[in-house]
């Protein structure tokens, strides 16, 4: 006989690792359990590979998002080639945080929502979950306006018109889901990556200087109007929030042996999977800012090209692309940019799903969910859309990616301490030279965001045309959300975890911690979430 016993460890929080507890003697549930580790390691290291691909693909897709493309298209347009430094540190950072978000997952058997929830007091978790939210719905303003941008060139309708139907086109998105959502997911990449091909196309026949492109890309500098800005806006929309939550609770679809070596394997082969998408990701992001600073920086540049570069957003950028697609660059751009804003909608709706689920244990259908975040969305973009045409929405694309990227301590710190510590992940916590690396690109990011923040803002008192009495007004409101700001950073980042939430059931034998078993006791396939398995990728 056999009886499944639920783990929890000290301080309340739910392990969610369940062990088999096999009442047969040692050696028969050693046989077992070393055959089910043999049948693993028996297998191709391409066939283990293949079951670990998916969650760091669809993650990927959020880096290829309509905030992106403007973010990029800007910074090439204003800077050229001099911001293509913090596309690279900004996703070789992705790189590391998301590796970190899957193995918090992996190791755990729990994701960031869950851990935020079992370890902070109940304020400071509900103050993380509305944080949470908002950063979904800061991400999926791009989504709408990019959208609404498709469909005013491939219809010629008003923008804000655009803005409405994109609630239609979530239901209709998720109503596809029911015939196959790998095969929409196929479809949506591929339009996406018929975008990519059309600006590698047009890289190749602008030929940018390769000298400019290496030195933009490895010598950072922050030069010109604007400049700063442009940078943190490119680190919102690169390194996003609820990305973090997303990969640590979709790695838990898989079903992985509970051991060092399986564990351990399951983390490589998703840093494997992420490096790739994400190596994809940056090549498209350098291409689009490389073709924007090359064509719009040209000496010969056509009076209707500069005016179009001046004011460059998603619904103006289809010019970039006429070398290549002539005529038809309009259509076939409206056509992937529809397709990466509804790629994009995937990752938020689930990522939405997981922070409600693990912050307040709810669970909405993700339809509810999907246009409960769009009407949201839709709200501000409507009205900059009515109020400031085209470049008013464009704009908005800009200041929801640093909303974004002024967000990410309050994901990112957390992920940070629950990754480096033995009570969360026990012998699976990152080395000193990942954690040393990770805290000082994290800090290096809050601080840049702390300082553009202050100094943008004293700068706005000094030279706006209000009388003094509103400068001092406007003062007194925001001086102390300032304040606390960094006093909430500064909290995350040194208050002590408490809760234990890893549990080692096997203390006393590291020969059978590494196999996966002690004695009587068997370790089936436990970080694997059934209860988080409802999602578009394969068990």
């Amino acid at each position: 006989m056999a009886s499944l016993q639920q783990q929890q460890g000290s301080g309340g929080g739910n392990s969610n690792r369940v062990v088999a507890v096999v009442h047969t003697p040692p050696a028969a549930a050693g046989d077992k359990e070393f055959d089910q580790e043999d049948q693993f390691q028996q297998e191709p290291g391409w066939k283990n590979f293949l079951k670990h691909v998916g969650p760091g693909f669809l993650v990927s897709l959020a880096y290829l998002d309509p905030g992106n493309l403007e973010t990029d298209l800007q910074a090439g347009a204003n800077h050229g080639y001099e911001l293509l430094w913090v596309i690279l540190i900004g996703l070789v950072f992705a790189l590391i945080i998301q590796s970190l978000a899957a193995n918090l997952g992996v190791s755990t058997g729990k994701h960031l929502a869950e851990h935020c929830k079992a370890e902070y007091p109940i304020f400071v978790k509900l103050c993380l979950w509305i944080l949470a939210e908002l950063a979904v719905i800061a991400a999926d303003i791009p989504e709408v306006i990019g959208t609404a941008f498709a469909l005013n060139i491939l219809f010629k309708i008003p923008v804000w018109v655009g803005v409405l139907c994109t609630g239609c086109s979530t239901l209709l998105l998720l109503g596809l889901q029911k015939y196959g959502v790998r095969k929409l997911e196929l479809l949506i990449a591929i339009l996406v990556f018929i975008m990519a091909a059309c600006f590698f196309g047009e890289l190749s026949y602008v030929k940018p200087p390769a000298k400019e492109v290496m030195k933009g890309m490895f010598v950072p500098k922050l030069i010109g109007q604007g400049a700063t800005g442009d940078a943190i806006a490119l680190l919102g929309a690169l390194v996003m929030p609820h990305n973090l939550f997303l990969h640590s609770a979709l790695v838990l679809s898989r079903k992985i042996p509970n051991s060092v070596r399986g564990i351990n394997d399951a983390c490589r082969y998703f840093l494997m999977e992420s490096g790739f998408a994400l190596f994809v990701a940056f090549l498209i992001n350098v291409a689009v800012i490389s073709v924007s600073g090359t064509v719009c920086l040209a000496d010969d540049l056509s009076s209707e090209d500069e005016d179009s570069c001046s004011n460059l957003t998603l619904n103006s950028a289809s010019f970039l692309l006429k070398n290549v697609l002539g005529k038809s660059s309009s259509t076939v751009y409206a056509i992937a940019l529809l397709a990466s804003g509804q790629s994009s909608t995937i990752t938020g709706t689930y990522a939405g799903q997981y922070i409600m689920q693990g912050f307040l244990e709810l669970k909405m259908r993700k339809w509810t969910r999907n246009l409960m975040t769009r009407c949201i969305a839709i709200t501000p973009s409507l009205v900059v859309s009515i109020i400031g045409g085209s470049s008013g929405a464009g704009r908005l694309i800009i200041i929801a990616s640093m909303i974004l990227s002024f967000e990410l301590p309050f994901a990112l710190i957390p992920l940070l301490k629950f990754s480096t510590s033995a009570t969360k992940m026990g012998p699976h916590k990152n080395s000193i030279y990942i954690i040393v690396f990770s805290w000082i690109l994290g800090l290096g990011i809050i601080g840049i965001n702390i300082y553009y923040l202050s100094t943008a803002f004293v700068g706005w008192l000094i030279h706006n045309d209000l009388p003094k009495l509103g400068n001092v007004f406007i003062g007194i409101l925001v001086f102390p959300l300032m304040a606390i700001y960094v006093i909430s950073v500064i909290y995350l980042m040194f208050r002590k975890d408490r809760v234990v939430t890893f549990i080692d059931p096997t203390k006393s034998d590291p020969i059978s911690m590494e196999n996966g078993h002690q004695g009587g006791v068997e370790m089936q396939n436990a970080p694997y979430r059934e209860d988080l398995a409802d999602i578009p990728l394969p068990n």
